[in-house]
């Protein structure tokens, strides 16, 4: 049966060939991007809605689910891909740093206010995480801005720890309300994610020409994603798990397995963004 699939940060990269697979497949999938170029082109190509929002603003982030939510009586993914790695302890408008920010905060955020519909539909949330979370990451709960010590490398393993403990937390707030959560490692991917880090070996591994040839295309490095999003749970993946090479992963960050941690961790993330305060927005009847 056709679903509607709605992947943030598909304008280019895993994204988008998630987004040409699935709609491929018969599939009606809804382009989220930043650029409004990119965007709306592969949403031409596709025959595809598409909406355009800049998850270092969490304002946009919160207009985009009110549209959303306008939009569709049903959603039966939501993919939240959208990510990147970002070199100086920059902060964003909403005066968080912004690489725990796109990677966790925005897709967090997102997911919550949407949840009505998520829940109505039973859909599948899944969470495009990394290997970085068990190579990097150290998630310290009193210091999410990563003001100690940070890096762009563990700032990027930090926020996807954060993608993993969110999607074990999703599942035990809301599973029995119908949501499937996943979360999966792509693999090293030749995508230009991290272009704007001033991490040299970030930068020498994604993008040298030489090395791009040796890992994975975003073509390849969606199959999990396109899985996971075609595939209902329990035909295939158990929700609430962290997969990588379409199995669950077995070598993780220790942190991931704290329950405490994840229900801090979403806590402070609603703290953080307002959720309490938040109105869910209303959904199209």
């Amino acid at each position: 049966m056709p679903k509607t699939i709605i992947i943030t940060g598909s304008s280019d990269g895993i994204g988008a060939a998630a987004a040409r697979r699935l709609s491929a497949a018969g599939h009606s999938v809804v382009i989220v991007g930043r650029s409004s170029d990119k965007t709306a082109a592969i949403a031409r190509e596709l025959g595809s809605d598409h909406f355009l929002a800049d998850f270092g603003n969490l304002d946009e982030v919160r207009r985009l689910a009110d549209d959303i939510a306008q939009r569709y009586s049903r959603i039966d993914v939501l993919a939240n891909n959208a990510g990147g790695v970002f070199g100086d302890a920059r902060r964003t408008v909403d005066g968080f740093e912004k690489t725990f920010q796109v990677n966790h905060l925005a897709p967090f955020l997102l997911t919550n206010l949407l949840m009505p519909l998520l829940t109505a539909s039973r859909a599948s949330v899944i969470q495009t995480s990394s290997d970085a979370a068990r190579i990097s990451g150290q998630l310290v709960i009193d210091d999410l801005n990563n003001d100690a010590g940070r890096s762009p490398v563990r700032a990027y393993g930090d926020a996807k720890l954060a993608n993993i403990l969110f999607t074990s937390e999703l599942q035990r707030r809301y599973g029995r309300q119908g949501i499937a959560a996943a979360a999966f490692h792509p693999g090293t991917v030749a995508t230009n994610f991290a272009s704007d880090t001033a991490s040299r070996s970030m930068r020498l591994v994604y993008g040298n020409p030489l090395v791009r040839r040796l890992i994975a295309s975003p073509e390849r490095a969606a199959d999990q994603l396109v899985w996971l999003a075609a595939d209902p749970s329990g035909a295939g993946w158990r929700a609430g798990e962290y997969y990588e090479k379409g199995r669950v992963a077995t070598r993780v960050n220790p942190q991931t397995r704290s329950v405490e941690l994840a229900r801090e961790l979403w806590d402070r993330s609603a703290q953080m963004v307002g959720i309490s305060d938040a109105h869910p927005p209303q959904m199209r009847q």
